[in-house]
Parts: C-alpha cells; structure tokens; sequence
C-alpha cells in the first residue's frame, strides 16, 4: 500500500513523534510505501510549556519525512489536504491527541477524502485532553466528523470517543511496546553511568512533568516514614512542562532532598535505557491517563510497575503480577513501594512483565488499522 502518517515527527521530539516513527517503520517492514507528513509549526510558543519543541538528534534512518503542515494557517491546510489528495494513498493515518490539532487535521482529512479513494483512519491517543481548555469538545467533534474510522488505544479513550460518535467504525488495539531505545543493559552498568550507587534501591519517575502526572503525590509517598527508613531513592527523569517552584518546596519541606535525584532535563532517546534499567521499579502516578508511552517503554526494558487507577493504566498493568495498580493518593503509593522491597518481588515480577509484554506488538496495532 502507499501510505501517508500525519502528526508530529523528526524534528519534533515526544511519545507520539517516536509513536508516529516507529508505525512509520512497521509498515516499512512489510513492503509498504510510507511517507509521513509533520509540521513547520506544531505549537504556537504561548501554548508550549517546555523549553523547546525540538529534538537536536539526527532524522531516523530510511523514513521519508515531509515538514509542509503549519496547525494555525487554514490557507496551508487546504494546500496540504490538495498534495496528499493528488498523491492518492491508499491510506491516510492521522495521530490525534490535542482538541487545539482538529481544525487542521480534520480539514485536511475532509480535503484528501474528496479524491474517492484515500481511507483516512485516526489513532487516537486522547480525546478529550487531561488539561481542558475552553472548545475542546467542539474542536473534538469537528474532528471526529472529519474521520472514517479509529482506533484507540485504551478502552477509556475508546469510551469517550462515544460522546462524539457511536456508529463509525472503531477499534481498540493497546499501545505497542517502544522498543527502539537502546539495549536491555545490566542494571550494574546503567547504574554505573549513572553514577548511581551500584546498592541502593530506586524508583522512577519517568517523562515530561505535568500537573496530572502526579509527580507530587508521589513526592509525598516518598516523605513516608516507612520509605525514608528503607533509604529507597527517588530518579526522577524529564523536563519539566510548567513551573519547577512548587516540586522543590516540596522535596525542602519533606526532607527528601538527599533522597531525591533530579535529571530534569529532556532525556534523549540514546539515554532512555539507562534509566529504565538502571531502577528496580517505575511509578506511574497519574492523576488521570489514557493509555501510557511510559509502560510500554517499561515493558520494553522488563521493569516491574507501580501505576494509578485512572484511565486505562489498570488494564495493561495486571495488579499483582507485573507490578501494583493503587488509587492515586500517597499513601497507597507508599504502601506499593515498601510492599515491593519488602516482599522482595523483583524476580517474579519481571517475569510477569517478559510474559505480559507480548501482547504489545506493532504487528498487531498495523493489523487494526489495516482491518478497521
């Protein structure tokens, strides 16, 4: 097939740049002509809450990546929408993730659609946004009008997605594994380029830091009694998207500071295995959630999880088995960490994750959107 992928790309870094690269390269391996359409303006600056939108690592190797979308000019929308209606593909896959991208996504679906012969298919990796904004459930609808099919990616996105429709056609296929950060290396050696000590004991907290990630709350947990005495460390690893004021007062009042390691800067994508591997278990403490990059970048690295009931983490997260699914208040937070040590449930939890992770192939995200 000649397939075209729109949304965020090389040079935009991100969960869904590496999320849009990745299917790029699926369908790549199995003889398919892809090319993929990214912006010259993603983001407005005002809108942009991290310190840059760009990623200063090379291009993937053997993808053909076309920066031509500028999201606030609707001249360029219907420009763009003409270019891929000439170049008849015989699929067009949009990655949806922000009610601010439908006016430009959507009219660019609508203009491709008018040539008879391109199915345009959505990823929807949210629909209804965690930080709400005035509009959002209008611009959401224009896009959902826009669409032919979708597939989501959790059960509480496919769950929203009935607000705006409940006839198109939709599938639910989990989020892959990102299994293209670096090799499983030893925990010894990560530890190691870390400068981490090689016998202590950590938890991770990975990703851009936003308000309903729950960052503080696992800041909190870590203030425990309980955890402070077991001397478990704290990385947290990624930029923060908004004021880092309030997280520091926190880590002072709660005496955590010297248990608190702060790499609070973009991770590139040749570091990521270092601090996957270089933990013994990740939280996930979110506030709300869709689905989770985060998990399966853990899955890929086979480290055991600590994640919230919100949104579609509890599904992919058997409690119990690769980890424990807790509500999101730090108590509960704090009892998954020492129950954890204390159990010391390293070795059968990572196997629960090298069984588990096998649902999570590429292979099947391409069939459901080649079936839907």
């Amino acid at each position: 097939m000649k397939i075209i992928i729109v949304g965020p790309a090389h040079p935009y870094r991100g969960g869904i740049s590496a999320f849009g690269e990745r299917l790029a390269n699926e369908y790549k391996r199995e003889g398919d002509d892809v090319e993929m359409y990214t912006f010259t303006l993603q983001y407005p600056s005002f809108l942009f809450p991290g310190k840059t939108q760009y990623s200063d690592g090379p291009a993937p190797e053997g993808l053909s990546i076309t920066r031509r979308i500028n999201s606030v000019n609707p001249f360029n929308w219907i420009s763009v929408g003409r270019e891929i209606a000439k170049k008849r593909p015989d699929l067009l896959i949009t990655n949806f993730w922000l009610p601010f991208m439908a006016p430009c996504q959507g009219t660019i679906e609508r203009i491709v659609r008018r040539n008879g012969h391109t199915r345009v298919v959505a990823l929807l990796h949210n629909i209804i946004p965690h930080e709400h904004r005035p509009g959002d459930r209008i611009l959401s609808r224009y896009f959902v009008r826009s669409t032919q099919s979708f597939v989501a990616m959790s059960k509480a996105v496919l769950e929203d997605l009935n607000i705006f429709d409940k006839k198109k056609p939709r599938a639910f296929c989990p989020h892959p594994l990102y299994d293209h950060y670096g090799e499983l290396i030893a925990k010894e050696e990560a530890r190691h380029i870390l400068g981490l000590d090689p016998n202590d004991r950590y938890v991770l907290f990975f990703g851009f830091i936003r308000a309903y990630k729950g960052l503080d709350l696992l800041l909190e947990a870590m203030g425990d009694s309980r955890v402070r005495e077991a001397g478990i460390k704290l990385i947290v690893a990624g930029e923060f998207y908004g004021d880092s004021k309030p997280y520091m007062e926190q880590i002072e009042r709660l005496g955590i500071k010297d248990s608190t390691l702060l790499f609070t800067e973009f991770i590139p994508d040749d570091k990521v295995n270092l601090y996957f591997r270089a933990c013994d278990i990740v939280v996930q403490p979110y506030k709300s959630a869709t689905q989770s990059g985060v998990a399966q970048i853990a899955f890929h690295f086979e480290k055991p999880m600590i994640v919230t009931n919100v949104g579609g983490l509890a599904e992919i997260v058997p409690d119990g088995k690769v980890g424990y699914v807790v509500e999101p208040q730090p108590g509960q937070i704090a009892d998954a960490i020492i129950r954890y040590f204390d159990g010391n449930h390293e070795q059968e939890f990572t196997e629960g994750v090298r069984e588990e992770k096998k649902k999570y192939s590429w292979s099947k995200m391409r069939e459901a959107i080649n079936h839907n």
